[in-house]
């Protein structure tokens, strides 16, 4: 009995911040303690003259207990012609600050990322998930009422020399990031038990701020997402720019994202 009620809160957890299981940037709330999750993302960005470079991003999570979660990644892209192994990252979260109430919670979080990379720098715009080396702080709040999901982030992000590829001079080698996203909570209407499907609609905005010179750039990211069995989840989303004024190789991107769940595992 004892089992099963651990098993039944922490798939009421999954259940709960559902709808905060944003596609392009981690809410405030961690996943349920315990639990294993694996994750493989597959971006295709279009670039502007033609074609497109496609980038893989497994990922292995860990919820360590309700207030910390651990994140480790690797990078592979087709830049140089074949997939290639480019580099990886460890992301951490602690979550710092709760509320919770019947049919809400408000919640606040501080992060950190650190990571290698082997690509060219090619690009104005700094992205320690694949493209630079270095490492990103930041803080992310939620606020979770009823089905509507909003949370924001601003986060310092600064570039290193990747491993064979100096950080150009001309580039500005740190960034300010902000985000902001919304979830709706679509399907089911009512729950009736756990293995009902949810699907989840999000509008989600992606901006960053070039320290040294000045330089931004503002993208939006409509997605749709799927969690199937209250464990296995499916999230399909289109990244478009809105405005830039840098460099940059891509400026649209497809992104599918599939991830998969298991409870209870390090308890």
């Amino acid at each position: 009995m004892r089992y099963l009620a651990i098993v039944m809160l922490c798939l009421l957890s999954f259940h709960i911040n559902a709808q905060e299981l944003f596609v392009m940037t981690e809410p405030a709330s961690n996943m349920p303690t315990g639990s294993i999750g694996v994750r493989d993302m597959s971006l295709f960005a279009f670039k502007k003259t033609d074609g497109y470079n496609y980038h893989n991003m497994p990922e292995l999570m860990w919820g360590v207990n309700k207030d910390w979660m651990i994140h480790a990644s690797a990078f592979l892209s087709n830049k140089e012609g074949n997939l290639k192994l480019e580099g990886g990252s460890l992301y951490a979260k602690y979550r710092f600050f709760s509320v919770d109430d019947l049919h809400s919670h408000f919640r606040l979080a501080a992060y950190g990322r650190i990571s290698t990379s082997n690509a060219g720098i090619h690009q104005e715009d700094i992205e320690t998930m694949g493209m630079n080396s270095g490492y990103e702080i930041g803080a992310v709040a939620t606020q979770l009422i009823n089905k509507t999901a909003l949370s924001t982030s601003i986060s310092y992000e600064r570039a290193l020399n990747n491993q064979d590829y100096d950080f150009p001079d001309a580039f500005s080698n740190s960034a300010l990031n902000y985000t902001f996203s919304i979830g709706q909570l679509m399907y089911p209407k009512k729950y009736i038990n756990f293995k009902q499907t949810n699907i989840n609609a999000m509008l989600e905005f992606l901006g960053q701020r070039l320290n040294q010179n000045g330089k931004s750039y503002l993208d939006v990211v409509p997605s749709v997402q799927f969690i199937i069995n209250s464990q296995a989840r499916i999230d399909l989303a289109y990244r478009r720019q809105i405005y830039s004024d840098m460099e940059r190789i891509s400026t649209n991107s497809i992104l599918l994202k599939l991830e998969y769940t298991f409870f209870n595992v390090t308890n």
